[in-house]
């Protein structure tokens, strides 16, 4: 399993589509073989998802992502955990030992910047993730 954690700091990075750069951890499904930082060439989930699946990442972990973002990686064939926050070594750990479960469709950004629109549309503050501006 090759897994792709948006990342700034040790942490997951909340953002998927404007990480400036992710960890990439190669495990053999029970633990982490080894680690390296891929730089992020590009942003938004078009560029950000066909990076990952060139260095042949199966899974990410990640705070959150826009509609736009989980249904390219899903596309991709990529299984996506969102909803996670903290040490990014941590989170995958947690992956290993069952501990997370897949994102079904229902992790946004978590940033509140689709408060409103001109046609009267409101987000609701991300609950249940709007994909107003088809990425976020």
């Amino acid at each position: 399993m090759k897994i792709a954690v948006p990342y700034k700091d040790g942490e997951v990075f909340g953002h998927f589509g404007h990480t400036a750069e992710f960890m990439i951890y190669d495990t053999d499904g029970e633990k982490i073989l080894s680690k390296a930082v891929l730089p992020a060439t590009g942003s938004g989930h078009a560029a950000l998802t066909g990076l990952l699946a060139g260095a042949g990442v199966d899974t990410v972990i990640c705070g959150g992502a826009g509609a736009g973002a989980r249904q390219a990686m899903a596309a991709a064939g990529m299984t996506v955990y969102g909803g996670v926050s903290g040490s990014a070594d941590a989170a995958v750990e947690n992956l290993l030992a069952g501990r997370l479960a897949p994102d079904l469709g229902i992790v946004s950004c978590g940033h509140d910047h689709c408060g409103g629109h001109e046609d009267g549309h409101h987000c609701g503050g991300h609950d249940g993730g709007c994909g107003c501006h088809g990425e976020h």
